[in-house]
């Protein structure tokens, strides 16, 4: 009944909680990805609680204690000073965690057009004043947290979509540009980021496996029953 009021009322009903947590832990690598955490950020991962148990796989769960045990342990100058090793620079940066820069070699490349596109055609387009490309790593995670959870503007889209999305423009790369952050000689607390980040695409890389072969059974049954 609730759900039937918000929806006549215009209001997206809640995310189911397994939902609900995926679009958290898309945002959490996003934020951690595109900037670096201030203290408080720090202060609620050193205290966050374990995984929900929909979401506690073992590879992913210890990564998780892992990053919220770092988290915990260092200061926030010494993380911004790490992000900043890693990521910016006034030449080339260490590390340039872009699509395109994975997929051709160079960046702004065709995969950041196509991603653009895919994104216009979601209602989906980069805020004002933002620096990085569509196709770094976290904001394709933020496209990921939108599409799964809605924002202003843009609504929830269906779990094929999602599926699809993430098939073009994070399975093809996402792993490589992980593992390049985690062996970084400057990474300390954004290894473990990377550890968990790289655990958790790999469950939603699995989960959308297993719907897609799902999905494919399903249009291959009527054909065999003929």
């Amino acid at each position: 009944m609730e759900q039937a009021i918000l929806s006549r009322m215009g209001v997206p009903p809640p995310l189911a909680p397994e939902d609900q947590a995926r679009a958290d832990l898309y945002a959490l690598i996003a934020t951690l990805l595109l900037k670096p955490p201030d203290a408080a950020l720090l202060t609620a991962l050193a205290a966050a609680d374990a995984l929900p148990a929909a979401d506690a796989d073992h590879a992913l769960d210890q990564a998780w204690e892992e990053m919220v045990l770092a988290a915990g342990l260092l200061p926030p100058d010494a993380v911004r000073d790490e992000f900043d090793a890693l990521f910016i620079s006034v030449g080339m940066p260490a590390l340039n965690p872009y699509g395109s820069r994975y997929l051709t070699g160079f960046m702004m490349e065709r995969p950041l057009a196509s991603l653009r596109d895919d994104l216009r055609v979601l209602g989906l387009t980069r805020a004002a004043g933002v620096a990085e490309a569509e196709d770094h790593l976290g904001a394709v995670c933020e496209a990921m947290r939108v599409l799964i959870g809605g924002t202003h503007g843009a609504s929830r889209q269906p779990l094929g979509t999602q599926r699809t999305f993430f098939t073009r423009h994070l399975a093809p790369w996402y792993a490589r540009c992980l593992d390049d952050i985690r062996e970084a000689q400057a990474a300390c607390f954004y290894r473990h980021v990377a550890r968990f980040a790289r655990a958790f695409l790999d469950v939603e890389a699995a989960a959308f496996s297993i719907g897609n072969d799902a999905d494919e059974a399903k249009q291959r049954t009527p054909a065999a029953d003929e």
